[in-house]
């Protein structure tokens, strides 16, 4: 008789077991889950919200839209993309250059044009506010006011500001400009920027001046 009780003992005690450890276990899942949900009720009342990240459709974070905290087409910016010619006068950065500088662009434009050149206007006109952001941008740049100031004048400097200047390109624009631009009296202005013109009319008769080597070395920028 013991032996035939043995094993239904031994299997009834292992069941018991088995039975036990399944508890315990499915215990500690109940426990995990709960930890987990409270955890995450605790971090998403703590945790900061964070804006989507943008695309190559959704606007530019800082694009400018206003005016003073923000500089817009108003003030004269020109997008990558979207350069207007020297004939776009309906663009303010173009339309509010000074018309004698305006004028020696038109003409020298519409003679490149027969050499398979178009000048596209990288920046013309700005506003004191543009000239402005522009130049605390170039400080957060170069890590310095004195080193931006080689790149960017002050509003009460500038010739952008003024309608005295013009940034040019592509690149086959600077290079007609450098053999002919002085035929219009276009000259460039600073050795650190191919792109930057400014009207010179003497140079009609005697040639464009040697550049400066950046606009530190430039009297008016001193003001």
């Amino acid at each position: 008789m013991n032996d035939l009780r043995t094993p239904r003992a031994v299997r009834a005690r292992r069941r018991r077991r088995i039975a036990a450890t399944v508890s315990v276990l499915a215990l500690a899942v109940v426990a995990a889950l709960a930890v987990q949900q409270s955890l995450s009720a605790a971090f998403a009342e703590t945790a900061p919200i964070v804006a989507p990240a943008t695309t190559g459709s959704d606007p530019e974070p800082h694009a400018p839209t206003g005016s003073v905290l923000a500089p817009s087409e108003a003030d004269g910016v020109i997008r990558d993309g979207d350069q207007p010619t020297v004939f776009d006068v309906d663009r303010v950065a173009v339309g509010n250059l000074d018309p004698a500088l305006l004028d020696a662009l038109q003409r020298a434009a519409s003679d490149a044009e027969a050499d398979g050149v178009t000048f596209l206007v990288n920046s013309g006109w700005r506003s004191a506010a543009l000239q402005e952001q522009l130049l605390r941008d170039a400080i957060d740049d170069y890590g310095s006011e004195e080193e931006a100031r080689r790149w960017v004048a002050t509003a009460e400097t500038s010739a952008h500001v003024s309608g005295d200047a013009v940034d040019l390109g592509p690149l086959p624009t600077l290079d007609w400009l450098t053999q002919r631009g002085w035929r219009y009296g276009l000259c460039q202005t600073y050795g650190n920027e191919s792109w930057h013109y400014e009207l010179r009319p003497e140079a009609v008769e005697d040639g464009c001046p040697a550049p400066y080597a950046d606009p530190t070395e430039d009297p008016r920028m001193q003001r």
